[in-house]
């Protein structure tokens, strides 16, 4: 690769993978932890690509793309964010985002996506991955957005999900959206209506239950010009799949073509066995299908178990339940139970925690009690479905909390490790973010340097600027502090005075 590449992240683990990434890659870098800065590089002319988070201390990445289109029309600009909704993915498609990749994010991935950018001048109408629909002057389709929406997900397969919805967001194409019970086929569809510019029209739920032919012609009617969904159409009776055939052709062909409603059908995981089987007429199955989503159960996105229970938790809170929080010990038996009813269940499970909790951190014991089958979570380390994703690199041990709670240790017994552990998650999280390959040469003193700064800092603010004090507290030399703050390049203020 050729050429100079801005990074903005708040994030210096990431700024610093980045840049070793991109320099040996051939790459020039400049690297900040603020808005303001990248925006003074671009306007200054520097730069072949930006690569930006969206949550910064000063400011929004996403908001920030305009300004760049404004000064740099054919910059490209990747977005990572570790705000893996669905409505984060729409608005980088909105601001004509190169293209958007949820953290941690897959090192290799990211080379290739810089690569292909940098690879091309990009002209100004090729730069999103797919037209947004927005014209210039136009409010966001996420304008007024619900950011509750339980969207979320960084597994590949949800984030592929939501680069197909963003892409077909306001296209006229009819969606057949595919799962098992529970997986929220119902809210994906829900999503292409709220997310759309088709939000202000009506939004019509048709059923199995609604089989005249004046209940299919009434929904019709209230659907024009916004979206009709379609409930699993195999479960209609061929007389009724033959009304909405009829339906269809009606809109196609006649005076009010224009006001056609967009179709969005839900159906199971498998609605080509459904077509083979004779369950759903072809004609119908052809006229729902002009693109196909599949919504992965949530044994398929383990890794999201976690973040979606508090989002639920939260989301709970907001509707009027008591606020609660998930103690270490249910916040890891949460993350072993597999849950075959899907997000259905965890949300079921969430709202029943939060109204029996007896206080405000929810226990393991109190999860249990609620789990409709506590079995299913495993009683061994690394048995069952448990095993993570991280699993090949751990030897599949089971979380902490799990295994303190297994071995029966008492409750500070964990409190105690939360540091190491932490420790250990930050330095997997630098291993994970190089992908298959290996850091740079050097990692021990690279790493020790990276701890030994912030220590001191830390230590400096927590004693006053006392160097006596502080050389104290870490048990080294006052000439050996004063030492290293040179050689760190720790700066003196008015709070931290040499002695």
């Amino acid at each position: 690769m050729d050429g100079t590449v801005l990074i903005a992240d708040d994030d210096r683990t990431i700024r610093t993978v980045l840049t070793q990434a991109l320099t040996r890659a051939g790459c020039r870098v400049h690297a900040t932890g603020a808005l303001a800065q990248l925006l003074r590089w671009v306007e200054e002319g520097r730069g072949d690509l930006v690569i930006t988070d969206v949550m910064m201390p000063d400011g929004n990445g996403l908001d920030l793309i305009p300004a760049i289109r404004k000064a740099r029309p054919d910059l490209p600009v990747i977005v990572i964010s570790a705000q893996n909704t669905i409505v984060t993915a729409i608005r980088a498609t909105e601001a004509e985002a190169f293209d958007y990749l949820p953290k941690p994010f897959d090192l290799p991935d990211l080379m290739t996506r810089a690569g292909q950018a940098l690879s091309r001048r990009l002209r100004r109408g090729d730069i999103a991955p797919a037209s947004s629909g927005v014209a210039a002057g136009d409010a966001p389709a996420t304008e007024g957005a619900d950011p509750a929406l339980p969207l979320i997900g960084h597994a590949p397969a949800m984030q592929g999900l939501f680069r197909m919805v963003a892409r077909m967001l306001n296209a006229d194409l009819p969606v057949l959206i595919a799962g098992e019970a529970g997986v929220g086929k119902t809210v994906v569809a829900r999503s292409f209506h709220d997310l759309s510019d088709r939000r202000e029209a009506g939004f019509i739920t048709l059923t199995s239950a609604d089989l005249s032919e004046e209940a299919v012609q009434r929904a019709g009617e209230r659907a024009r010009g916004g979206t009709l969904l379609i409930e699993d159409p195999p479960g209609f009776d061929m007389a009724a799949q033959a009304r909405l055939i009829g339906m269809i052709e009606a809109w196609e062909s006649g005076p009010l073509r224009s006001q056609m409603p967009r179709i969005v059908s839900t159906t199971g995981p498998d609605p080509a066995g459904d077509l083979a089987a004779g369950r759903l007429r072809a004609d119908l199955y052809y006229r729902l299908a002009g693109a196909t989503i599949t919504v992965p159960p949530l044994r398929a996105r383990v890794d999201d178990i976690l973040p979606l229970a508090r989002h639920l938790l939260a989301r709970a809170a907001m509707h009027g339940l008591p606020s609660r929080r998930l103690s270490d010990e249910a916040a890891a038996l949460i993350r072993a139970y597999p849950f075959p009813g899907n997000v259905r269940e965890l949300e079921n499970t969430m709202r029943r925690l939060a109204l029996t909790s007896a206080g405000e951190e929810i226990t393991g014991a109190e999860l249990l009690a609620v789990l409709p089958d506590a079995r299913l979570v495993p009683a061994t380390p690394g048995a069952g479905p448990a095993r993570h994703a991280g699993a090949a690199k751990t030897g599949g041990a089971t979380p902490q909390p799990v295994a303190a709670a297994m071995a029966g240790l008492p409750p500070g017994e964990t409190a105690n490790m939360r540091l190491a552990q932490s420790v250990e998650m930050h330095l997997q999280r630098y291993f994970d973010l190089h992908g298959d390959q290996l850091p740079p040469p050097g990692l021990y003193d690279r790493i020790l340097r990276e701890i030994e700064k912030p220590l001191l800092e830390i230590a400096l603010d927590a004693t006053g600027g006392n160097q006596l004090r502080c050389a104290d507290l870490l048990g080294i030399n006052r000439n050996t502090l004063r030492k290293k703050l040179t050689d760190l390049n720790i700066e003196v203020t008015r709070r931290r005075k040499l002695m």
